[in-house]
């Protein structure tokens, strides 16, 4: 319940009470259930937990023997003088609270609270009305019943309000969290780091607002709105990511599109090995096979297994590749290999489209082992190029993509190329566009910087804008650090094995001061979050720290 509710309800039920000037109330409230709820009295007495139906569980008629529920029921306001004179409603209940209590009802007002031509969402109970002059019990006044009706009914509204806002509230952070899950779901290499990320944020802004001392000590979320503003913020951190073409997210090895394309290779060798074989066998009709013959055959066949071998493992990427080797892969693409089919057969519209420029081949032809064709360029359009006024400070590749072979299979690190890396680090200028064209409301304003900066580096070299640390706040610093942590220690990437704890912060440490704010990670350590957090989520086996003081980043202000 929130804070602006339940005061609202503290008031309705005080200010019915001033007006009455009476000596106890207690309000009810109509749930989902068909039930009334004990919401609040003026008493210190426990609230009781059961609640009372409105109609019978079996017959379904309804309960009216009870005043509360005939009050809800008929939208009408009941006066009782004497409790214990009353026969018309079921008022044991409120006999047993006063054997309980020690307390004494006589007199008895009950509103409901609804409004204008509503349904009534609840009843205000008032007990004892006090006569002004002697503070005897007396009968309530039946001319301030619709005074307070009036101020029931005013409350209603304002409740109803809330109540839609509220739902709106929850409404929206469903989305937000549909959309990070639906994130999550696209792909195996993202696992559960849209859920994780936000949790781990919060944990680390709760730990730098707690701060009382250090470089941190000045900073805090002051209100209810500014965590919800944050929170709302970590959760749409990657929601840029819904942009991100699945089979540049999964790609494993260098070949990858859609599929793997080391298959299309591989038969171009087995093609080359038949060539051998045939030869060989031609060699043995025609008289011609030698020992020296037998030996050239034998030594061919053995650097073609090599070949390949050698171009399967620079697909895999997990290898540095250096100058002598990329010239080898040079090497080995430049053989060539013969066609006999048309290659233009059973190809799609926009595949035929791709060869416009390329001259058709006469058959049989000619063809290199691994190439870079012009059909393998993928223009980029001029409307997938950020715009400037969003103040995107990339390095924008020429191509959308390069699929040719020898560029893909040709990259120094990892598997990506730099048309594909590219795509990757959009995530965060489509993140900034989708947020910063939503009409967010004044105290969720700083969502999309909070969603936008994670990739952001304190030495102003980070990505989309390049934002040095003058333009880093605090919250975006906490979120560079959790989005690292997260995907550094996370075990559901099935790309990579996922960090000890030692090695995460390790690889952290280094970071400190020129990528993430050394302050932040500092807290980070001294806080604890780095283990509270490993103790939920990360498996036992990678928990290798339990104190995390060699780790502490140098350079910072604290």
């Amino acid at each position: 319940m929130s804070r602006d509710r339940q005061a609202l309800l503290q008031q309705l039920l005080g200010e019915g009470r001033r007006l009455l000037h009476c000596d106890g109330a207690t309000m009810y409230m109509v749930t989902e259930q068909q039930t009334l709820r004990f919401e609040l009295r003026t008493r210190s007495d426990p609230l009781p937990s059961q609640q009372i139906p409105l109609y019978h569980e079996h017959t379904g008629r309804p309960n009216e023997n009870f005043v509360s529920v005939y009050t809800v029921l008929h939208n009408r306001a009941v006066l009782i003088d004497d409790v214990y004179a009353e026969s018309r409603f079921d008022l044991t209940g409120t006999r047993a609270f006063d054997v309980a209590t020690g307390y004494r009802t006589v007199s008895m007002l009950t509103v409901p609270i609804a409004p204008r031509g509503g349904a009534p969402i609840g009843v205000l109970q008032f007990m004892n009305a006090l006569d002004p002059a002697t503070g005897a019990i007396v009968p309530f006044d039946p001319e301030t019943v619709s005074l307070v009706e009036a101020i029931a009914a005013q409350a209603a509204v304002a409740l109803d309000n809330l109540s839609l806002v509220e739902s709106q509230k929850d409404l929206m952070g469903s989305l937000i969290r549909v959309l990070a899950n639906a994130i999550d779901a696209k792909s195996p290499y993202t696992g559960r780091h849209c859920e994780r990320v936000p949790e781990l944020a919060i944990m680390l802004a709760r730990a730098a607002s707690d701060a009382t001392d250090g470089p941190l000590r000045h900073f805090a979320f002051r209100s209810e709105e500014e965590w919800e503003e944050f929170r709302i913020g970590a959760w749409l951190h990657d929601c840029g990511k819904v942009t991100t073409p699945e089979y540049v997210i999964d790609k494993a090895t260098k070949l990858e599109t859609i599929h793997n394309r080391i298959h299309e290779v591989r038969m171009r060798f087995e093609v080359l090995r038949r060539d051998l074989e045939i030869a060989a066998l031609q060699a043995r009709l025609d008289g011609k096979w030698t020992g020296d013959v037998q030996s050239a055959h034998e030594t061919a066949l053995a650097q073609l297994e090599a070949d390949f071998a050698f171009v399967a493992k620079c697909n895999v990427g997990t290898e540095t590749m250096d100058d002598e080797a990329v010239d080898r892969l040079h090497r080995v693409g430049a053989r060539r290999w013969t066609r006999h089919f048309d290659d233009r057969l059973g190809l799609s519209a926009a595949e035929l489209a791709s060869r416009d420029g390329e001259a058709d081949a006469e058959l049989p032809c000619s063809e290199p082992l691994l190439s870079d064709r012009l059909r393998d360029i993928v223009p980029r359009p001029a409307e997938d190029r950020p715009d400037p006024a969003y103040g995107f400070r990339m390095d924008v590749p020429e191509h959308l993509y390069n699929r040719g072979e020898l560029h893909n299979l040709g990259v120094r690190s990892g598997t990506l190329t730099q048309e594909e890396r590219y795509k990757i680090n959009e995530h965060m200028v489509h993140t900034v566009i989708m947020l910063e064209q939503m009409p967010f409301p004044k105290h969720l304003r700083r969502v999309p910087e909070y969603a936008g900066t994670h990739h952001e580096r304190m030495d102003g070299k980070g990505y989309p804008r390049r934002l040095g640390p003058d333009r880093l706040s605090v919250p975006s610093r906490i979120m560079a650090v959790a989005d690292i942590f997260e995907a550094l220690t996370a075990s559901d990437r099935p790309y990579k094995k996922p960090k000890k704890l030692s090695e995460a912060l390790a690889v952290l440490q280094r970071m400190a001061g020129p990528h993430v704010d050394p302050d932040i990670f500092n807290l980070f350590l001294t806080s604890g979050v780095y283990l509270d957090f490993a103790r939920k989520h990360l498996d036992p086996s990678q928990i290798d720290v339990e104190d995390a003081s060699a780790y502490q980043a140098a350079g910072a202000n604290g």
